[in-house]
């Protein structure tokens, strides 16, 4: 009976026995495991080789590099500007530390992603550690979560955000929005093709929304053409492009502008009336000879067909664009109406955004380009006998010696008049006046551009 009953706890044993040491297994398998993947994280190499470099600078590459983090205690300040030769040639983070800290009197400890760099002899520093330990608290990565939208509000996939110094960064996806780990002291830069870039610090903000404005490019030259605009270098037709600053004259007539600015165009006045001074003007020439011959371009202002004198009464200040077609390539799809030319005149138009006020004053002087000289009625007289007398001795003086002598003193100026009619009639110089003010701006259902100018002309008689 005892025996069978040794022989019945003996096997029991056994188990208790086996038991005993998977549970000794599987716990050094799990220390194992455990140790190897803590190792994971230091088993990035790292290959550079750089000379009389400081340790801060070679810390901030391993940053780069890494997704490390280098906090320095109070006492290494004075010691991380010193410089060092280190090369390493695929070496983890450990070993690179050591090849960097040795002979320097500094010490370094890893804490998951934070490497402490502090003095040896601060080891047993309590207070320096808990110092340390409450800045890699501040320093931790936190979420930062947004969304990204154009000027009409409507999401943006495909925007890079990226980590500016750093090559980590993230997309947007179709719906706009990202997430992203970033520190207090980092700043998101946001990046789309076609739009402006945007540079944000994070801060303690956990939230980031970001509206990206389109970017404004400026061509050099634009061309307006029959139907839309294209860039000067790709039409080959003969289109002559003004810029509008050029037409910017002390006028308040815009035909007086064009000549000497066109190539091809021919323009004169015949007539200096204020408010009748327009220039008459052609392209290429005219068609037909004859005085009643059609010689007049075709003017289309903002696509509305105006004649001469719309034209010549245009502020300079409210046209965007000017062009002039003069070629069958160019007039094309005007047929007979453009056989002359065609001007092509646009005006500016609102833009979305605060109101714009614009406004501009002139005052211009008119003078005569040549002062004619005139005798004066003594001189005239004198002269006027003479001549007769040259030509007949015997001849009889119109202005008698004593009329000469009488207007020559100008006693009896309603008996003897001497009128300067050319004084009278005429001023040295006229001053004129030119005023013009626009009012732009709207949202994004409507615009607006208002302008009003008056100018007041003087003429010289």
């Amino acid at each position: 009976m005892n025996k069978h009953c040794i022989e019945g706890r003996e096997p029991l044993n056994n188990f208790k026995h086996y038991l005993k040491i998977m549970r000794i297994a599987l716990f050094f398998l799990f220390f194992c495991i455990l140790f190897s993947s803590a190792d994971n994280s230091f088993s990035q190499e790292f290959s550079f080789d750089l000379k009389s470099a400081s340790i801060r600078e070679i810390c901030k590459q391993i940053e780069k590099e890494s997704d490390f983090i280098f906090v320095f205690s109070d006492n290494s300040e004075r010691l991380i500007d010193k410089n060092v030769n280190v090369e390493a040639n695929s070496k983890n983070v450990t070993e690179t530390l050591d090849a960097v800290l040795s002979n320097s009197g500094l010490t370094y400890k890893i804490l998951d992603k934070q490497i402490v760099i502090y003095q040896e002899d601060d080891v047993a520093n309590a207070n320096e550690i808990e110092k340390i330990l409450s800045t890699l608290s501040v320093q931790q990565q936190n979420t930062v979560r947004g969304k990204v939208v154009d000027q009409q509000g409507e999401p943006l996939p495909g925007v890079t955000i990226t980590i500016e110094g750093t090559t980590r960064g993230v997309i947007t996806d179709i719906d706009g929005t990202y997430s992203i780990n970033a520190q207090p002291s980092d700043k998101l830069l946001f990046s789309f093709v076609g739009m402006e870039n945007q540079l944000v610090e994070v801060g303690n903000q956990s939230t980031i929304n970001i509206e990206l404005s389109e970017k404004i490019d400026e061509l050099e030259e634009v061309t307006i053409v029959a139907f839309g605009k294209q860039k000067k270098e790709s039409v080959i037709s003969s289109i002559s492009t003004v810029k509008t600053s050029e037409l910017k004259v002390p006028s308040s007539n815009l035909t007086t502008a064009f000549a000497g600015r066109v190539a091809g165009l021919i323009s004169y006045q015949t007539s200096g009336e204020p408010g009748s001074d327009n220039a008459q003007f052609f392209i290429r020439g005219i068609t037909t000879f004859g005085a009643e011959a059609k010689k007049d371009p075709l003017i289309l202002i903002d696509g509305v067909e105006l004649t001469t004198d719309d034209l010549a009464r245009l502020n300079t200040d409210d046209i965007a664009s000017f062009s002039i077609m003069k070629d069958a390539t160019a007039t094309a799809l005007y047929g007979a109406r453009g056989a002359n030319g065609v001007i092509l005149v646009t005006t500016k138009e609102g833009r979305e955004g605060k109101v714009q006020v614009n406004a501009r004053v002139e005052n211009s002087f008119s003078t005569p380009t040549q002062m004619v000289q005139l005798a004066n009625p003594v001189t005239y007289m004198n002269m006027h006998n003479e001549a007769v007398l040259t030509r007949n001795p015997n001849g009889v003086r119109e202005y008698s010696a004593e009329k000469i002598e009488m207007t020559q003193r100008g006693l009896y100026p309603d008996i003897f008049p001497a009128t300067d009619w050319y004084k009278s009639m005429f001023n040295d110089y006229t001053i004129n006046q030119r005023a013009n003010i626009s009012v732009s701006g709207g949202g994004s259902i409507a615009r607006y551009y208002v302008a009003a100018s008056i100018a007041k002309d003087n003429g010289n008689l």
